[in-house]
């Protein structure tokens, strides 16, 4: 990032708008031999208004799991029957706007919804395009808070109650089974995770067909890592790797769509959020680098100890120290990095946190009635 960031105020979010193209290329291109894939952007990871209509502006389809975000969705552009609606909580006035909408499909998660969805579609006299997410119990080797796959999590419908709800579907007028939903977490860097879930679809799918039920649709979910460590080494996730396992190893059968539910690998790189150290003191043996964003900015590392790299964007120094850079917000939780190498650092002086393009500005609060932070892109920012 060659800018001078020293004339705006912090803390803000700084998206690399080349970098977010770059991606999206590399996504079109690693599926482009595969007219039956189809990636739906999955929003929660970041809703910005100029980030989303880029995305639209590439192709992709969109993830929803509000009605908030299916609007947002709607105003950015997307198609509404490129709109996949997840969420384990779905409320009625939600499920009414998805109908309204004609979204391409709810992804249920309980025999519940489906009848409530049902219902409500009767009542709105419309037809209910589902895919059933079913819990594979597929382990993703991840962090414990952002695996969904395994028989403990709340998320999808028992593989053994799997047939029993499709044939309840298919009593209901007003439901259309289109097909099948899986996601088993987030941030996963080892492929053997998608091998195992292919294989199991393999297995689920095997049962159906016998059973003479060919469901239309597969959706895989998203899941994708990316590289914290290394931001500026690794930009890009290895998507032809990621696509090439579905490729290999799923069964597909003649005529089926394949989609995919992309969002930290898409938007993670090419945000950081920019923070300017406010003071530095010392306790003891400890250097504590304090500055003006924090867990309300960005939660991730208070709420997952998840890791983001840091540079000093101003500092000229030779000297290195290690510093606890730490936020303003009053919970001693509040820490971004401890016992960090940084450049001998100082008030004033400007800091990146690197890779917080997904579930940072997505997930800000106004705890100690903080402001929003504000964003802007590499084009507004001489």
């Amino acid at each position: 990032m060659k800018k001078d960031f020293r004339h705006i105020d912090t803390p803000f979010y700084y998206y690399d708008t080349a970098l977010l193209k770059a991606t999206l290329d590399a996504i079109r291109a690693a599926i482009a031999s595969q007219p039956n894939y189809h990636v739906h952007y999955a929003m929660k990871a970041n809703a910005s208004p100029k980030l989303m209509q880029l995305i639209c502006q590439a192709g992709l389809g969109v993830d929803c799991v509000s009605g908030g975000e299916i609007r947002t969705a709607i105003a950015a552009g997307f198609a509404a029957d490129s709109i996949m609606y997840a969420g384990v909580g779905k409320s009625d006035w939600e499920i009414r706007l998805a109908l309204q909408h004609e979204i391409l499909s709810f992804n249920v998660e309980s025999l519940a919804e489906l009848e409530v969805i049902q219902e409500l579609a009767e009542q709105e006299q419309r037809i209910a395009r589902v895919c059933l997410r079913i819990n594979p119990d597929v382990e993703a080797h991840t962090h414990t808070h952002i695996v969904t796959g395994m028989a403990e999590n709340k998320f999808g419908i028992a593989w053994e109650d799997m047939m029993m709800v499709i044939e309840k579907a298919k009593t209901f007028a007003n439901i259309s089974f289109k097909g099948l939903h899986f996601h088993i977490g987030s941030q996963i860097t080892d492929m053997q995770d998608f091998k195992d879930l292919c294989e199991r679809i393999n297995v689920i799918q095997d049962q159906l067909n016998a059973q003479g039920v060919y469901p239309e649709i597969i959706n895989v979910g998203g899941g994708l890592g990316v590289d914290y460590q290394s931001p500026s080494e690794n930009p890009i996730p290895d998507f032809n790797a990621y696509f090439s396992v579905f490729k290999d190893c799923l069964q597909l059968r003649d005529g089926q769509s394949l989609h995919f539910e992309l969002g930290r690998s898409i938007v993670a790189q090419c945000g950081s959020l920019m923070t300017r150290v406010l003071y530095v003191k010392q306790s003891g043996d400890k250097h504590f680098a304090i500055v003006d964003a924090g867990m309300t900015e960005l939660i991730r590392p208070a709420l997952y100890g998840a890791y983001h790299h840091i540079e000093n964007m101003t500092s000229t120094a030779e000297k290195r120290q290690k510093y606890d850079v730490v936020g303003p917000i009053c919970e001693s939780s509040d820490i971004f990095a401890a016992d960090l190498p940084l450049p001998t650092t100082q008030r004033g002086d400007i800091l990146a946190i690197r890779s917080a393009g997904a579930y940072g500005e997505s997930m800000a609060s106004c705890y100690n009635c903080r402001q929003l932070p504000s964003s802007y892109t590499d084009t507004e920012i001489e």
